[in-house]
């Protein structure tokens, strides 16, 4: 049985094949070594994943913040205890967002969920990354940067009179000691954050809506993609589910800054399966 996982900071998308039985395709919790300990990750992998396959003969992980064999040693060593005697490999989310999105084809990947990537990759492997500084000092685009610009916005009374009265109508709970309270004490304040992108795609046809979310795709291309060498000569390609979603207004983004519009993927299973050869 060869298990393929793709791993944001919210949710684990898996896929176990094998030649003689059916696919079992789930999904877990996310997981993500800057914040969570081997000991958290073995955990969840025990409740949500040996149920669902308790034997693998090759594990491919792909997540977010395995960026390289130190940071992803947390997840490594959980898969390796979960499922003894089975090879892991773990990699990158970005990895994987570049072989489902580019499969053996030159690109920009990129990543637009609950946080943001990107790469230039030439069909093999990654040739730069213009790095984000994460959730607090970076990810322009994400989820949890449009919906943390939504809610200081709210706070700071910006937002027009219509929308400022509808966000309180939706989170009438919503003040500023709790928003404190979740970005600063609690876990996982990108995930917080990042559920306030309901509220923007339920007010979509507002114009003020639509400015917010547009601007903040540009931040991306102009901080991350335009940075990359040669950028408009490559087709840039998106995965993630803001990516998704409002994939109108990341096209008009895209053709405002005068690159190239490649596909978008709301998930990059699918492409990693054909890039394992698992049709």
């Amino acid at each position: 049985m060869i298990l393929i996982a793709d791993s944001g900071s919210t949710k684990t998308d898996w896929v176990a094949w094998g030649t003689e039985v059916p696919a079992v395709r789930f999904q877990s919790v996310g997981f993500n070594p800057f914040y969570q300990t081997e000991a958290v990750i073995l955990e969840a992998l025990q409740h949500e994943v040996l149920p669902q396959v308790p034997t693998a003969s090759h594990i491919f992980f792909y997540g977010a913040g395995c960026a390289d064999e130190q940071s992803a040693r947390p997840v490594w060593q959980a898969l390796r205890r979960s499922f003894p005697g089975a090879p892991v490999e773990v990699n990158s989310d970005l990895l994987a967002a570049a072989r489902a999105l580019c499969g053996h084809e030159a690109g920009i990947a990129c990543i637009l969920g609950t946080g943001a990537n990107n790469c230039l990759y030439d069909g093999t492997r990654i040739l730069n990354n213009v790095g984000s500084l994460g959730f607090w000092m970076g990810d322009e685009g994400s989820g949890g940067y449009l919906g943390k610009t939504l809610v200081v916005r709210f706070l700071h009374k910006e937002l027009p009179p219509e929308i400022h009265e509808r966000f309180a109508s939706a989170y009438p709970e919503i003040d500023r000691f709790s928003v404190l309270e979740n970005a600063y004490k609690k876990p996982f304040p990108n995930r917080y954050f990042a559920t306030f992108t309901r509220f923007l795609s339920d007010n979509l046809p507002h114009p003020y809506i639509r400015q917010l979310i547009r601007e903040a795709f540009g931040v991306f291309l102009e901080k991350y993609v335009l940075k990359h060498p040669d950028a408009p000569a490559y087709p840039v390609h998106f995965t993630g589910s803001v990516a998704y979603y409002f994939r109108e207004l990341l096209a008009e983004a895209v053709a405002e800054k005068e690159l190239r519009m490649g596909t978008i993927q709301k998930s990059p299973m699918e492409g990693l399966l054909r890039y394992h050869g698992i049709d």
